[in-house]
């Protein structure tokens, strides 16, 4: 141990934040699916969808037995799907390359669809109390400003700070100083408002109490290119015409309404048309949806993957939030 790591794991014993569900019964299976969650995604809002997800799966037995879509509906709400579609095939591959159980290795890990070397040494650290280097958001955050790294390109930061993870991660009390030095990040050294004063590395930090520590990130706002797009909803008073989404950049594989390209609404068929605009990581969704209200359900002459579903079903259904609530108020 170092003094570093020392009083990392000292503080993360009186100060982590113990309550959260994935620390309280702590398996390789409930880490291995909270690393994935909290991948780009804030603790507060993960904490519900995991709850959620562990108890319709409560173990890898019973994550082994799923679909995609399946997983994908547990999914649905928490955005970056692609996450649980790479928890789908790493399914696919522990069952038939690791026997139907987690690997206890890092190089087994790794291989694992979704699996980087963060997250596997995160999930060795946890649950095996095996000390690796992580290099999350928030360790990044943690080591840049310890160190006060500065470097021209992100390629040399990346492995500047690796480096320095490797040798500050201690063999001993791995479970507390990796659940610490996160914590840390999260808390008192925020993105914008560090708290040095109550940092426990705070004494040989070469940002504490500094202007640099403070300071915010000001990147140029990058401007995300706008998608419009024109659907038709059809729905009875029961059911809604939805199509599974091939591959694509946004919603792939997930149930939407059908593009107005491809359904057309007869006659003089009265309908209302929703506006929604939808914010992505890489793109802006630009929505009209245009829905009306038929007696009786029918079936399309088209190669698209459709179905009536049910209303009382749709939370059985991997579905985008905003379509969600569209269909909520049919």
């Amino acid at each position: 141990m170092n003094s570093f790591s020392d009083n990392i794991v000292s503080w993360y014993k009186e100060n982590g934040r113990h309550d959260l569900p994935w620390r309280k019964n702590i398996s390789p299976y409930s880490v291995w699916i909270s690393e994935i969650m909290l991948q780009q995604t804030q603790v507060k809002t993960v904490i519900p969808y995991f709850n959620k997800f562990v108890e319709k799966y409560p173990n890898l037995d019973a994550l082994l037995k799923a679909s995609e879509d399946e997983i994908l509906a547990q999914w649905s709400g928490l955005g970056f799907y692609r996450r649980a579609k790479n928890i789908y095939k790493a399914c696919r591959v522990i069952s038939e390359d690791f026997n139907s159980k987690l690997p206890t290795n890092i190089n087994d890990l790794e291989s694992l669809p979704g699996i980087g070397r963060s997250t596997a040494g995160a999930i060795m650290s946890i649950a095996f109390n095996e000390g690796h280097p992580i290099l999350d958001a928030n360790v990044k955050r943690v080591l840049g400003r310890y160190k006060k790294i500065s470097f021209k390109t992100e390629n040399e930061k990346q492995k500047k700070l690796w480096l320095i993870s490797e040798e500050l991660t201690p063999n001993k009390e791995s479970f507390e100083y990796t659940q610490g030095i996160m914590d840390l990040g999260a808390t008192h050294c925020s993105k914008s408002t560090p708290s040095c004063d109550l940092c426990p590395v705070s004494n040989n930090c070469d940002s504490a109490f500094k202007e640099v520590s403070n300071k915010v990130s000001l990147r140029k706002a990058i401007q995300k290119p706008t998608v419009k797009l024109n659907f038709i909803l059809p729905h009875t008073k029961n059911e809604i015409l939805m199509h599974k989404k091939q591959a694509s950049e946004y919603w792939e594989s997930l149930w939407i309404p059908i593009d107005g390209d491809e359904l057309k609404i007869k006659g003089n068929q009265k309908y209302s048309k929703i506006k929604v605009n939808h914010p992505l990581s890489h793109l802006n969704l630009d929505m009209k949806i245009k829905t009306f209200k038929i007696d009786k359900k029918y079936d399309l002459d088209s190669n698209l993957e459709y179905k009536w579903i049910k209303k009382s079903k749709v939370d059985e259904y991997a579905m985008p939030t905003p379509i969600k609530k569209v269909v909520s108020t049919l």
